[in-house]
């Protein structure tokens, strides 16, 4: 489900809407101070505040890891600074919290470390 959601999102730009839980919490860890994202215009709220900061980015879904209820994906990041034009390069992750069918929780890491010790495991998969 997950995937699939990512590969929605990788085609249209937008959240696959039907995943997310109407009261979904989001936690932006790589964010200082992000606080807390609630519910779809939250999620939206989210997306649009991260992407403030980038003249361009993209997100590409590298591997999917099942943690029981939790989803881990791994993610790379590439991006150019607004303003300043610095690229960017990172391997980062996303936890997604799975109840009855839908995305309930996601946090944001930016990196695939912090992401895997959220869930629990402390070694980059093979």
């Amino acid at each position: 489900m997950v995937r699939r959601a990512a590969q929605h999102f990788q085609r249209t730009g937008e959240p696959w809407w039907e995943l997310l839980d109407p009261d979904i919490e989001i936690y932006d860890h790589d964010i200082p101070d992000a606080g807390e994202y609630r519910g779809r215009d939250g999620f939206r709220e989210w997306v649009a505040q991260w992407g403030e900061a980038w003249e361009s980015f993209s997100i590409e879904a590298g591997e999917f890891i099942d943690a029981g209820d939790r989803v881990v994906e791994l993610v790379r990041l590439s991006a150019r600074g607004k303003g300043s034009g610095v690229p960017l390069e990172r391997l980062d992750g996303m936890v997604w919290t799975l109840r009855d069918g839908k995305a309930v929780r996601l946090d944001y890491f930016g990196s695939r470390t912090e992401a895997l010790e959220a869930v629990g495991l402390s070694h980059e998969p093979r």
